[in-house]
């Protein structure tokens, strides 16, 4: 039987409701929006942590980031009433990843864009070259280096490591692009091939094309967005490097600037989408698309609003982690389907292996979503528990925690105050109403649950920062 080509196409800080058949009524996405016209859509998907390099390593390898022990976004460290607890700044060599298991197969492996799982900066350049995808199954590679940004801005020049530089002011999506077709363009038509296209948007720098930012300026002042409340001022942040800042949390989805961004994303899309067309290949190609973490809604600028989830990037509540996930599979899944059964990013290896008839050769935590996606209905995926542990404190304003989700229910530990959170994700999803003392026996069970998984995956804890010094009466209580 023929094997698929694979398209895994993954954003960064990439809202839930950042799409327009996610319900954003200002952001455009035409593009997105009819791949999942075409395919399947979850409504219940998720990152497997709110911050970027750990969803990464997860996807790659099938695992938790817990079990990776990138637990992290790949550089950061901070403080505050706790010490976030030690981390992994690479993907081991011990860690068969996804790219490896197709190229084992018979497939071309290219990883195009974003990377962010190869050390700090302070590392060797030798020794971060040592964890580039190429060396991680990938027999091609641009773009893909230690940058968690494009820390010279979206407009060339962008100064890139794996990158041809670009023409001054050229925009670095368009850039990725065309060498993504480029691939498809001169591949060896022999073989299946596995593009593994990770976009740099829709992270900071909060940066677009002049032409689109007027057009959404315009469309702001039309949908009367100039005259709403737009953000709202919040305590400070719980992290000693930000201590002297407030988070401020967007109320609505009104930046243009952003809003040209995600124009641009979708943009990019649909000429991948047109090339496979042109070349023959889109019915014979599953597409994937989805996001590393939540939108940015509490910090550094707050580009995008999450609600009716709580909070966004950075934070242990659904909008730090529910993300849109569309999956196109030509013949094998109903158009139009909508499917409500929660997932997670380490669910996305044994789905790719399974479609491209691949044995998976080592232990995974995902399942397979194959009978999922074919049938459309909960019952062909046994209700499971999904975990999240992210022992840091994050730029955003979130602190160290665990979760577990199982059915329709939500437990979230906190180690600052050694406190619980409980909610009931269908009847509020946005977490408004802590059931853990009305509904004790459930928060007893998952308690239970998270704590086993915990033990079973070695997760480290944060311990106790003994030089906190409070800078704000949240933070005095704590003492």
């Amino acid at each position: 039987m023929k094997k698929p080509n694979i398209l895994f196409i993954l954003a960064d800080d990439l809202g839930w409701r950042d799409l327009g058949f996610m319900g954003s009524d200002f952001y455009e996405t035409p593009n997105l929006d009819s791949l999942a016209s075409e395919g399947a859509c979850f409504t219940n998907a998720y990152a497997a942590c709110p911050v970027c390099s750990p969803t990464r390593s997860s996807i790659m390898t099938g695992l938790y980031p817990a079990e990776t022990g990138v637990t992290n976004f790949i550089g950061g460290h901070a403080r505050g009433y706790l010490v976030s607890a030690p981390y992994s700044d690479h993907i081991s060599h011990d860690e068969k990843t996804i790219a490896e298991e197709l190229r084992d197969n018979g497939y071309s492996t290219w990883h195009v864009g974003k990377w962010h799982l190869a050390g700090t900066y302070d590392r060797s350049d030798e020794w971060k070259a040592g964890h580039y995808p190429d060396k991680h199954g990938f027999e091609i590679n641009i773009a893909g280096c230690e940058a968690g940004m494009p820390h010279h801005g979206y407009f060339a020049p962008w100064q890139i490591k794996n990158l041809e530089e670009g023409g001054e002011g050229e925009y670095l999506p368009d850039k990725l692009t065309v060498a993504a077709i480029k691939l498809i363009e001169e591949r060896d038509r022999e073989k299946p091939f596995f593009l593994n296209l990770w976009y740099y948007l829709v992270h900071t720098p909060i940066e677009a094309k002049k032409e689109y930012v007027d057009y959404f300026r315009k469309k702001r002042s039309d949908m009367g967005l100039d005259s709403v409340k737009e953000f709202e001022e919040g305590d400070f942040f719980p992290c000693e490097h930000k201590k002297e800042k407030k988070i401020i949390r967007r109320l609505v989805q009104s930046d243009p600037v952003y809003a040209a961004m995600l124009k641009s994303l979708d943009e990019n899309i649909g000429k991948i989408i047109n090339k496979l067309r042109d070349e023959g290949l889109y019915d014979d190609t599953v597409v994937f698309f989805t996001s590393d973490n939540g939108g940015l809604s509490s910090a550094e600028g707050s580009p995008t609003c999450n609600a009716p989830l709580a909070e966004g990037k950075g934070w242990m509540y659904e909008g730090g982690t529910r993300e849109p996930f569309i999956i196109k599979w030509k013949n094998h899944i109903v158009p139009g389907t909508s499917i409500d059964t929660p997932v997670s990013s380490p669910d996305i290896y044994p789905t790719v292996c399974r479609m491209a008839s691949v044995h998976v050769s080592k232990p995974v935590s995902g399942k397979s979503l194959v009978d999922l996606l074919r049938k459309g209905k909960d019952e062909t995926l046994e209700e499971r528990p999904l975990f999240w542990h992210y022992p840091h404190y994050a730029n955003q304003g979130g602190t160290p925690g665990s979760s577990v989700r199982k059915g329709r229910y939500k437990l979230i530990e906190f180690y600052e105050r050694n406190e619980y959170e409980l909610y009931d994700l269908i009847e509020d999803p946005g977490e408004t109403i802590n059931m853990v003392d009305k509904e004790s026996d459930k928060a007893t069970e998952l308690k239970s649950e998270l704590n086993a998984w915990k033990e079973k995956v070695c997760a480290k804890i944060p311990e106790k920062n003994t030089e906190f010094v409070p800078w704000s009466r949240c933070h005095s209580e704590l003492i």
